[in-house]
């Protein structure tokens, strides 16, 4: 239970101690968690609280201990129960800071002490800081709601009188329980599940390179890392909110609307004022998305958010007395009479409920967004600072260069196509934008037990949420979905707002056509002032054939370098703000990476190095043509795809008359690749629904997908937090992979004629093909055995 200050009982806890406590919001108390037993650590951990609190000019004015009554623990949270005091400081005296910076130096102190004792305990070592501030106080641990009350005897003595409360009564269904990770956080509690965690906490570590706090300066490094992988979505997300509500200059509920926020971007009912607000502020962060209701307040503010869809239910009454309640069930008080009740609503979908105690209302959700909105001219920042690249290549005027057909059907062969996956999978495509409908599983080989080559996109799995969710419809819930990402260099998150801050490039669709590329790689954009505003720089991916796997590792490590390189730049002049990923190159004698492992390998260095907010990485690449191939590059931190060969594969196929014969009418070639785009697009937003994710700027990176077969080599440095429970393929596995591949292409007699495209039976049984589970000879033995 999170509770306001409640400073009659504190004050009266104070004085028997020997404390005289300072006017309120001139001192904070925080619960903090001790590890059991262990009266040195408890020693070594308070003193290193103190020495931090006095280095901020802050006073200590003592401890005190927390009475407990733990009769009611079951065995676990017994084991576990932590030693739990309080720590008293004030800010008085003639160096006495403002409220704002008071609450910004307990927040240093908080994060520096856990990082100290981190270093010196480890990570679960059992200290832990509740909550540390003047305004609020948080009473939690591994306790059921009834025995919080019970546990905790503070909450019991009638002078404990707050004017705010939050409660979270759940428990835990993807975090192991513990006393840390209760809730309410700091500044949260949440009733959900954040399904692009793993994403969020990749972009806010590597945005760690950019961020520099105005009130912080060079020491911002002390508030960081904002996430890790020892808390919970919930933990993290409670993190970030509040660092973006004490490292910078926004209110609570702004930093709210930029981590949840609402459908935006083909809603009528918007005002372009808060369209505007959400579009330059998509810049600055893509959004924590998932099924989610989040109650959130800071001592002044108290509220709650909805997420887009609406997933998670939340009502609110408003008492004849004034007393709010909001909660996710209904009867939470059940002896709340109807009579005493004058409003009764719901939150809806997107929407945010606020009391203002500084002003003692409720604030109604378009006033307070309107309110925010209006702070910036966002939409004039908008409009004369984002690039948008589909008007981009229009102006710019470049076509594609004319297919060379000659070569095709080596090239498919090389890529993995198979006359299958054309003929069934990419002509529907093509034809009808939309993908092929199939029935029954998929009964054959996994990609590691496979005796053919298969391609590495083959061995993810997408996982599901780990909550029960309701399902979105793409189709019908389109309002939600969408596929705009802005990519390209961000700016400081914790930075004032500014214009510079939407200098980014808008990707309306994330499959680029063929122009558009030509464009990036060709052109550089240049701004109403004459400066350089978008340029790229190509990376070759592809390797010397018959140079092995140490060739493949080395071409490996050398894209991850000229990418860093690029995005750097050299001394006195800028860098790339994109890099292209680009395997055009592969030929008789160059063997392509495959696209995913570049893409990965490139991101995760980027994360790493802090760099990848410096630029965009979009992939020319031959080998994506389903669905799956473009959800799993994107999956893993790709910005944009031009799938260079389907396209050339369709308009084959349409010279051939085969898109004439299956449609019964003509296409053209541009219209067969706008179908295909469409396709892939439409299934795309297929395949985010599931794991309920709206939008692919979350999707982007999130890494929602576990691995089956890969070795560790491989998930560590191409796809870092990926789960693999089953090792199998490595990197001399898969460079044989890729080599059967090229051979199938480019085999070592170059003077053959004709190449076909090979067909290797994964969709339907071929013998000599792919194994299957379903074969004809065991259906045959199968009927044969029904009539004996």
């Amino acid at each position: 239970m999170l509770f306001g200050m409640p400073d009659a009982f504190l004050r009266t806890q104070a004085a028997t101690l020997g404390i005289t406590l300072p006017p309120l919001n001139e001192y904070a108390v925080g619960n903090v968690f001790f590890p059991p037993e262990n009266p040195q650590v408890m020693q070594d951990c308070k003193m290193i609280m103190e020495r931090l609190a006095r280095q901020r000019g802050l006073q200590v004015l003592g401890w005190r201990k927390v009475p407990v009554d733990n009769s009611m623990l079951g065995r676990d949270p017994l084991d576990s129960e932590p030693e739990t005091e309080q720590i008293i400081i004030g800010n008085t005296g003639k160096n006495k800071l403002s409220l704002r910076n008071f609450e910004r130096e307990l927040f240093r102190v908080r994060k520096m002490a856990e990082e100290e004792a981190a270093a010196m305990l480890g990570a679960e070592s059992g200290f832990y800081i509740n909550s540390l501030t003047s305004q609020t106080i948080t009473y939690k641990g591994q306790l059921t709601p009834e025995q919080v009350s019970q546990y905790y005897l503070d909450i019991k003595d009638p002078s404990f009188v707050s004017h705010l409360c939050l409660v979270h009564s759940r428990f835990s269904t993807n975090t192991f329980p513990s006393w840390e990770r209760a809730q309410p956080i700091r500044m949260m509690c949440h009733n959900g599940e954040i399904n692009t965690l793993r994403g969020n906490k990749n972009w806010m570590y590597s945005r760690g390179g950019l961020m520099a706090s105005e009130y912080f300066g060079n020491d911002t490094d002390q508030l960081l890392p904002a996430t890790s992988d020892n808390m919970s979505d919930s933990g993290n997300f409670d993190s970030v909110l509040e660092l973006m509500a004490k490292g910078s200059e926004r209110s609570l509920p702004e930093a709210v609307m930029m981590m949840i926020p609402e459908a935006w971007q083909d809603n009528p009912n918007l005002s372009e004022t808060k369209k505007s607000f959400y579009e330059y502020n998509s810049c600055l962060m893509e959004p924590w998305d998932g099924p989610a209701m989040v109650a959130f307040t800071d001592g002044r503010y108290i509220g709650a958010t909805l997420d887009r869809n609406g997933l998670r239910p939340s009502r609110y009454y408003v008492t004849n007395d004034d007393h709010v309640v909001l909660s996710s069930e209904i009867g939470v008080i059940p002896d709340l009479k109807d009579s005493d009740v004058k409003i009764k609503h719901r939150l809806e979908p997107g929407k945010m409920f606020l009391v203002d105690f500084e002003t003692q209302r409720i604030v109604p959700d378009d006033e307070i967004k309107e309110q925010i909105a209006s702070l910036h001219p966002y939409g004039d920042w908008v409009k004369e600072k984002m690039i948008d690249l589909e008007k981009w290549t229009e102006e710019a005027g470049v076509k594609k260069a004319p297919f060379d057909f000659s070569q095709t059907n080596r090239r498919l062969n090389a890529f993995g196509y198979t006359g299958e996956k054309l003929e069934m999978l990419i002509l529907p495509m093509g034809i009808g934008g939309k993908e092929a409908l199939g029935s029954m599983g998929n009964d054959s080989a996994l990609a590691v037990l496979s005796e053919k080559p298969r391609q590495v996109n083959e061995y993810f799995k997408q996982l599901f949420a780990q909550v029960t969710n309701p399902p979105i419809d793409p189709i019908r819930e389109e309002i939600v979905m969408s596929l705009v990402c802005p990519v390209g260099p961000e700016g400081n998150l914790l930075a004032d707002p500014n214009k510079e801050h939407c200098k980014r490039l808008n990707v309306r669709h994330p499959v680029l056509t063929l122009d558009e590329m030509e464009t990036l790689k060709s052109k550089i954009y240049i701004d109403d002032e004459g400066k350089k505003s978008f340029s790229s720089h190509v990376i070759d991916c592809t390797f010397d054939a018959g140079s092995g796997p140490d060739g493949m590792l080395q071409a490996l490590e050398r894209i991850c370098d000229e990418a860093a390189d690029a995005i750097q730049g050299s001394i006195g002049g800028g860098g790339t703000e994109a890099v292209i990923l680009s395997d055009k190159l592969v030929g008789p004698d160059r063997i392509a990476l495959p696209s995913l492992i570049a893409v990965g390998a490139v991101h995760q260095h980027l994360l790493r190095t802090k760099q990848r907010p410096k630029a965009a990485i979009f992939a020319e690449a031959g080998d994506c043509k389903e669905v799956h191939d473009f959800a799993t590059i994107f999956g893993y931190g790709c910005d944009g795809v031009c799938p260079y060969m389907a396209y050339e594969a369709l308009c084959k196929m349409n010279q051939d008359g085969l898109v004439e014969a299956k449609a019964k009418q003509e296409y053209t070639d541009d219209e067969i690749m706008r179908n295909y785009r469409k396709a892939v697009g439409k299934g795309l937003l297929k395949v985010m629904s599931k794991m309920g994710i709206s939008t692919l700027q979350s999707y982007k990176g999130a890494q929602v997908f576990e691995a089956v077969g890969l070795a560790d080599e491989i998930v560590y440095r191409c796809f870092t937090g990926t789960t693999t429970r089953i090792q199998g393929t490595d990197f001399e596995a898969l460079y044989r992979d890729l080599e059967r591949y090229h051979k199938m292409g480019y085999p070592d007699n170059h003077n053959i004629g004709t190449i076909l495209v090979q067909n290797d039976g994964q969709l339907h049984y071929r013998d000599g093909g792919e194994a299957h589970l379903n074969t004809p000879g065991g259906m045959a033995n199968l009927q044969v055995r029904c009539f004996i």
